[in-house]
């Protein structure tokens, strides 16, 4: 009987939970308002035989690289998952080990296991800090790579530029990835060292700031040796013609990204003070989401959320996460109804004491 690779049948399932989600959507980290008036204008714009025509994506990637700071190795993906799926496919053989420090984005670990190699799970340190030097100490000449979220996901911890550019130096035979999906909420690059450091990977989305989330494009930026050999195992049409389409539009809308960026951050710090005001548990964040420590009743607050029309993430199976949940920063009204929601869900759930 015909079976997958053992590798495969072993891995561990991502279930998103996207049935159902109907309300404010402060669950998978979204833009909560949509993508620049731009970019619907170019897909109204978009032609029959567009759409029957392979997509080309040389002429966008030249266009995102001069963006970046014209960058020598780029690869538009389909999102920042298939970033990392194809740096795992070039780099990684069965006998390879890998580090990951938890909790963090899952895929990193599924796509590292599902080519046969060791993932090597090390915990965050206190208030979800970078273990630097634990990861350090695992260094060993099996280590191929080291996937690094900055900021992390789901906690909004960061990685100092300091920390992560000593790892890249004591890996020298390791692709170390770091992933900045959520950049734009943080400000600070490690884009600027792919020159420097051959065995650099920095990965971006379009699905955040620039609200492209349902057009599934990325970005994978490295040395140009390097990249040359990632795109061997790529599709030359993983990214589809509506993204090619639309992305320079949402490209050349800056003011729009730093509007709204700048409404998030603000949205975070009222909401950051209101958990403050609760006396709830959380971990400042340099992201467009907060993990907070509701305890064991996570489950009921996740609950009194959805019936108050706002879906949350509940994290608590995550690494040190217990009876965690992720809260996505809206804008402006969308704060005030989540505030509003948190008070109620929080009474209702909470002990009589803990109201008194």
């Amino acid at each position: 009987m015909l079976e997958a690779r053992k590798a495969v049948r072993s891995l561990k399932e991502y279930h998103p939970p996207l049935g159902g989600r109907v309300g404010l959507r402060l669950d998978f980290n979204e833009n909560t308002v949509g993508c620049s008036p731009r970019v619907l204008e170019r897909l109204r714009q978009l032609q029959f035989d567009q759409l029957a025509r392979y997509p080309e994506r040389e002429s966008i990637e030249r266009q995102i690289a001069a963006h970046l700071g014209d960058v020598a190795g780029l690869l538009l993906t389909n999102g920042v998952d298939e970033a990392i799926h194809l740096v795992c496919e070039t780099y990684l053989e069965p006998a390879d080990e890998v580090l990951i420090v938890v909790p963090t984005f899952s895929m990193y670990e599924i796509y590292a296991a599902a080519t046969g190699a060791q993932v090597i799970t090390i915990p965050a340190g206190p208030d979800f800090g970078y273990p630097t030097e634990d990861v350090l100490a695992r260094i060993s000449p099996r280590t191929r790579l080291i996937a690094i979220a900055n900021p992390n996901n789901p906690t909004g911890a960061v990685v100092a530029k300091s920390d992560l550019l000593r790892i890249l130096r004591a890996a020298p035979d390791a692709a170390v990835l770091v992933d900045e999906a959520y950049f734009d909420f943080y400000g600070e690059s490690l884009l600027a060292e792919v020159a420097n450091h051959p065995n650099l990977f920095v990965a971006r989305t379009f699905s955040k700031a620039y609200g492209l989330a349902g057009l599934r494009i990325g970005v994978l930026v490295g040395s140009a040796a390097q990249m040359a050999m990632v795109r061997r195992v790529g599709s030359p049409y993983n990214v589809n013609a509506v993204a090619l389409a639309c992305l320079p539009e949402a490209l050349a809308d800056q003011d729009y990204v730093r509007q709204y960026v700048a409404q998030v951050r603000q949205g975070r710090e009222q909401l950051e003070q209101e958990l403050r005001s609760l006396k709830l548990r959380f971990w400042p964040s340099h992201a467009n989401f907060v993990l907070v420590r509701i305890g064991e009743r996570h489950d009921a607050f996740v609950q009194a959320m959805r019936e108050r029309g706002i879906l949350l993430r509940d994290r608590s199976r995550d690494p040190g996460c217990e009876g965690c949940v992720r809260i996505s920063v809206g804008l402006g009204g969308q704060t005030e109804q989540l505030i509003v929601a948190l008070r109620e869900a929080i009474c209702e759930i909470a002990p009589l004491w803990v109201r008194l």
